[in-house]
């Protein structure tokens, strides 16, 4: 099969849960992180405050005992002592204390610089107390990391609720001594109360921001679901659509282990779904739809999907190994399908289309991931329509390169159908019909030829089908008409023995009420006497509204023209028709006249004989076409038959060779 350019297909992205989770918990922790460092930025800051008023009433206490000595701390009740520059005890007041090596420092924030505090300061600490130092920089440092119980903490509050830390500070001396002072750090129940403040602000915070992300993410997810439902699921059938099809046949052909695989584009057609419907319900008709969707799907396998597309088409995305075998899978799927209802046969047509070469060759030579599934099933849905002409018997049709002409000569055809007409391409082409007991001229039959500078010289079966269905040979049969008109007016002027010429009518125009009017008025444009025009009608166009086909008939009748009625057996003949059609002439099918039955007996022959006499009695006269052998000929003389038309007399000539046999008829 040739290549065919398919346009890139549009992936749709997947949104994955674990990414916005990841998002949520980074952004969760970093806001704790946040809430935590203001927290303690707060608190720091007030026991800076509370601890600025300690270092400088401590500053104070030194100055006073540099300038008046011990007695005046003692005077004033502050527990303190000093030890020489050796460490040891030399003066003490309050309780005994030795220095101890307390370990790391532990910086909490740094003071404003003092003046007094040239060399650094030291600290010393017993088992119940809290000590703290300040170094060179004038940086406080924490030298113990010791914990209070919950007894040791109400020990610590006084009758006024204030929170008394005791701590040693200490400093060198002028002689290389050391002074070491108690004091206290005061925290009130104020503070205590904007510590927990800040804290409960900070964890309500925390919980507002990681409480509104969740319920984001969850309402998106939701709303994503919704979506997600909206957007794939079938309303009719509940379950999977065509854009869900789409996106995930697209994933599946793009993944690495597709390509180990053929992969076949079906579209399967529910045919006459609409008639159940009709005699049914539409509620027992979308029930049915999905047992038929449930049916598919349990004959599906791994990398596998189907959905419900339109009315009653499910696309289908498979896997086959060769063709021989994706059709049986495919009968054995349309056999159960047949029989899905025990109180009905069911049909159903299945186009296919074989992604990338449709041929035998490696499953790795074909580009599943380059497919696109929009063309794809297109294609495999013009192939189904080519089973529309079996009715309501099921089948499957492959799509192929012959499909792909077939549908580049109808395009083209239709292309250029309008321009053929303008420029008079069509040709009409007479072909003589004969008295087969004088072979005298008796009349034609107005064929048409496409002489076209594009598609050359083209037969009326390479395009009339075309035409009928796309409505255009409306437009051609009242071309041939004029055409055929002036054509008789002319010869008429010419004094040749002109004989009528029947014009093909298609059942197209028997949807017109004022189809007879219209075609007198054709004719008498061209001043053409409307007996030497014959409207000629297929016999299926009798099958139609009989009670306008009527009306229709007589009144073309009295403009004056005949009417007959072409191919008669060809289709299945109603002889009630004929007893109510008031014809003028009955044409015979060719296929009256094939070679004799298995049993030695020609029953065409009989039918034929039959007909012919039929036809007298109702006043009609016959006209057997497709003749070509002279034991034929001799037969339909001897039965009567009025005119012959075939091979046997003459092909369908241009106008002017069969003027040239009009002369020669003279």
């Amino acid at each position: 099969m040739a290549k065919i350019k398919r346009r890139k297909a549009v992936n749709v992205r997947h949104r994955h849960i674990i990414f916005p989770l990841i998002g949520n918990l980074i952004t969760s922790v970093i806001t704790l992180a946040l809430l935590i460092i203001a927290a303690t930025l707060f608190i720091g800051y007030v026991c800076y405050l509370r601890t600025e008023s300690v270092v400088n009433e401590f500053a104070h206490t030194v100055d006073l005992y540099r300038e008046y000595g011990p007695a005046e701390l003692e005077r004033n009740g502050i527990t303190m002592f000093v030890t020489d520059e050796d460490g040891n005890k030399i003066l003490e007041n309050g309780k005994d204390t030795s220095i101890q090596d307390i370990g790391t420092d532990l910086v909490l924030f740094k003071t404003r610089d003092l003046e007094w505090n040239d060399t650094g300061v030291y600290a010393c600490a017993d088992e119940d107390d809290r000590f703290l130092e300040f170094d060179s920089t004038g940086m406080l440092t924490l030298k113990s990391l010791r914990f209070y119980s919950l007894r040791e903490l109400e020990n610590l509050i006084d009758d006024n609720g204030v929170f008394n830390m005791p701590l040693w500070l200490s400093t060198e001396l002028d002689d290389g001594g050391t002074i070491c002072i108690k004091t206290n750090l005061d925290i009130t129940l104020t503070d205590a109360a904007a510590f927990i403040a800040v804290l409960l602000f900070n964890l309500i915070v925390f919980i507002i921001i990681v409480v509104n992300l969740h319920t984001r993410f969850v309402s998106s997810a939701i709303r994503e679901n919704r979506l997600a439902k909206m957007l794939f699921e079938d309303p009719i059938s509940y379950n999977h659509n065509w854009l869900w099809f789409l996106t995930r046949g697209r994933k599946i052909l793009s993944l690495r282990r597709a390509r180990e695989y053929r992969y076949a584009v079906v579209s399967l057609m529910f045919v006459k779904y609409r008639n159940f419907v009709m005699c049914h319900s539409l509620q027992e008709g979308d029930e049915m739809l999905r047992r038929v969707y449930d049916t598919i799907s349990a004959t599906l396998t791994k990398d596998e999907i189907a959905a419900h597309s339109t009315a009653a088409n499910f696309p289908m995305l498979i896997r086959y190994e060769n063709r021989e075998q994706l059709k049986d899978r495919l009968n054995a799927m349309i056999g159960r399908l047949e029989n899905i209802d025990t109180n009905h046969k069911f049909a159903f047509q299945a186009g296919v289309c074989l992604i990338g070469d449709a041929g035998d060759m490696s499953p790795k030579t074909i580009r599943n991931k380059d497919a696109d599934l929009d063309e794809e099933y297109n294609l495999a849905s013009a192939a189904r329509m080519t089973l529309e002409s079996n009715g309501d018997e099921s089948g499957i049709a492959l799509f192929d390169e012959e499909l792909v002409e077939k549908q580049k000569w109808i395009d083209r055809v239709q292309e250029l159908q309008n321009k053929a007409v303008e420029n008079e391409e069509f040709k009409v082409y007479y072909q003589p019909k004969y008295d087969p007991r004088t072979d005298g001229l008796k009349g034609a039959e107005a064929l048409i030829r496409w002489d076209s500078p594009e598609l050359g010289f083209v037969g009326p079966g390479k395009f009339i089908d075309i035409f009928e269905n796309n409505g255009f040979i409306k437009k051609i049969d009242d071309y041939m008409l004029a055409h055929v008109a002036r054509d008789q007016k002319r010869w008429l002027d010419m004094g040749l023995p002109c004989v009528p010429v029947s014009v093909n009518i298609s059942r197209a125009h028997f949807v017109d009420s004022d189809l007879a009017d219209r075609l007198y008025a054709i004719v008498k444009a061209a001043e053409c006497p409307c007996k030497y025009i014959e409207i000629e009608l297929t016999e299926s166009a009798f099958f139609d509204d009989k009670k306008a086909m009527i009306m229709t008939i007589k009144k073309l009748q009295d403009y004056g023209f005949e009417v007959s009625m072409d191919d008669f057996g060809s289709g299945y003949s109603s002889l009630n028709s004929l007893k109510d059609l008031p014809l003028n002439v009955l044409k015979l099918d060719a296929g009256f006249f094939n070679a004799a039955n298995e049993d030695g007996t020609d029953r065409g022959q009989i039918v034929v004989s039959e007909a012919i006499r039929l036809a007298k009695n109702l006043n009609m006269r016959t006209v057997a076409e497709g003749i070509e052998q002279k034991e034929q000929v001799d037969f339909l003389a001897e039965e009567g038959c009025d005119m012959i038309q075939g091979y046997y007399y003459a092909k369908p000539m241009p106008g002017d060779e069969y003027e040239a046999r009009m002369k020669g008829a003279e």
